[in-house]
């Protein structure tokens, strides 16, 4: 039962926790999970959802939609964060859960707040609960779950991905909060104009809470005017939410890097440069961005055009002596070269197929005449004997054996037809020439 000390502490929680929707018709956004008779929903209402870990970005709903669940159903709640909660945490909920069960038939929800910061070991802790349904598991987290979390728990639970929510639906929120008396402002004559909702919104960028935020800062910082009235305008958005937040947890930085290395490959500038713009801003290390275009000069350019590994490690100079954002126009160049050069993968496949003859190789002595004759008395041994010096010769060149004695799989490296491999193909067409005759 609520009591006045309670009620304070709800007025003084932010606008963001007051505004939490009780009911699914008032849940924001997700349309695809709960919206009327999708499969979530129905078993919300049913109360027969079973073990569930929610995922998606922050603000989108994941723990509100939970706190709902509690609300509407007849089974107990109990709540933990993995930050905080250990594996004795876990039994005493098992404890509780297994009373419930036996004495009263009541079955008992368990959720988890960051749940991809369970160990294996308290991961481990749960699985029995989980395998006899004593506990109905609902996991919240911001990250992948099939990246960071343990593939016993995933297994045994259904996964549902919240998605950002739609501008107008963060829209309405906001709205909803400025009307709402109690809770809200809607005690309060407060009137927000178009632009300032539409920029607030759009700064958000699908995260309702960061939406809610702004708008409590604003109409807290925001003096009446003449009229009585707390006007929020665009200038005082503009200073509430001043910075649209890119959000760059594990799962989508390896996403965006992904992104970043097969638009390398696939000579699109664009959408290279903009994967890349969007890594330096939420935070990403440059060099990281750099170490992919060397290895992209080698993998997809390779000897198509030699010059991309230049560019690519003078970029990487270039921050080593200048820093960022000075070495920013130098990583911008290099990604652009290696995009518009020519692609040839075939430094790759001559690399795969000299190692994977150097794995089966026998020991075997090297060729006699390719034996080091560095040191004194090499001759009395018969290393060096029969070597042609490339040099004595026209062209600098003369046909002998280099190869192992048990080299297999060649040739190694082909040389496509774009780029300098062309003219690699015409060098090699000249030796056999000479060869041949």
């Amino acid at each position: 039962m609520a009591d006045l000390f309670s009620f304070q502490a709800q007025r003084q929680a932010p606008l963001a926790d007051r505004m939490r929707p009780k009911t699914l018709d008032e849940f924001v956004g997700q349309q695809h999970l709960v919206g009327k008779g999708k499969l979530l929903r129905r078993a919300i209402e049913a109360d027969r959802l079973t073990s569930s870990i929610f995922f998606g970005p922050p603000g989108t709903g994941k723990t509100t939609l939970a706190s709902i669940i509690a609300g509407s159903t007849n089974a107990a709640f109990e709540k933990l964060n993995a930050v905080t909660s250990g594996v004795a945490d876990v039994r005493e909920v098992i404890k509780r859960a297994e009373d419930r069960l036996k004495l009263y038939g009541q079955s008992t929800y368990l959720l988890l707040d960051e749940c991809h910061r369970w160990n294996k070991a308290q991961s481990d802790s749960i699985l029995p609960a989980l395998e006899k349904g004593t506990i109905r598991f609902i996991g919240s987290t911001t990250e992948n779950p099939m990246i960071a979390m343990t593939p016993a728990i995933v297994s045994r639970c259904r996964l549902f991905r919240f998605e950002a929510i739609e501008k107008s639906d963060v829209k309405a929120a906001v709205l909803r909060a400025v009307v709402t008396p109690g809770i809200g402002f809607g005690d309060m004559n407060v009137s927000v104009d178009d632009d300032a909702l539409e920029h607030i919104a759009s700064v958000a960028n699908g995260d309702v809470r960061s939406a809610l935020n702004a708008i409590e800062l604003a109409v807290l910082t925001t003096d009446p005017n003449a009229d009585g009235v707390v006007l929020i305008t665009l200038p005082v958005a503009e200073e509430s939410i001043q910075k649209r937040v890119m959000r760059c947890d594990e799962s989508y930085f390896y996403d965006m890097l992904s992104a970043f290395c097969k638009s390398l490959r696939g000579s699109d500038s664009d959408a290279a440069l903009a994967w890349a713009a969007r890594m330096l801003y939420a935070g990403v290390d440059p060099r990281i961005i750099i170490r992919r275009v060397i290895a992209h000069a080698s993998e997809d350019v390779g000897l198509a055009d030699p010059q991309a590994m230049v560019q690519a490690v003078s970029a990487a100079q270039s921050l080593e002596l200048l820093g960022m954002p000075e070495a920013g126009l130098s990583l911008t160049q290099a990604i652009v070269y290696v995009c518009e050069a020519p692609k040839s993968n075939s430094v790759v496949d001559a690399r795969v197929k000299a190692m994977e003859n150097a794995q089966n190789a026998e020991y075997q002595p090297v060729p006699a005449h390719l034996q080091d004759t560095s040191y004194k008395g090499a001759e009395r041994l018969g290393a060096g004997e029969g070597y042609l010096y490339p040099h004595d010769f026209d062209a600098h060149w003369i046909p002998q054996e280099y190869l192992p004695r048990d080299a297999a799989g060649m040739p190694y490296y082909v040389p496509g037809e774009l780029g300098f491999e062309k003219e690699i193909n015409r060098r090699r067409a000249l030796r056999n020439k000479e060869e041949t005759t």
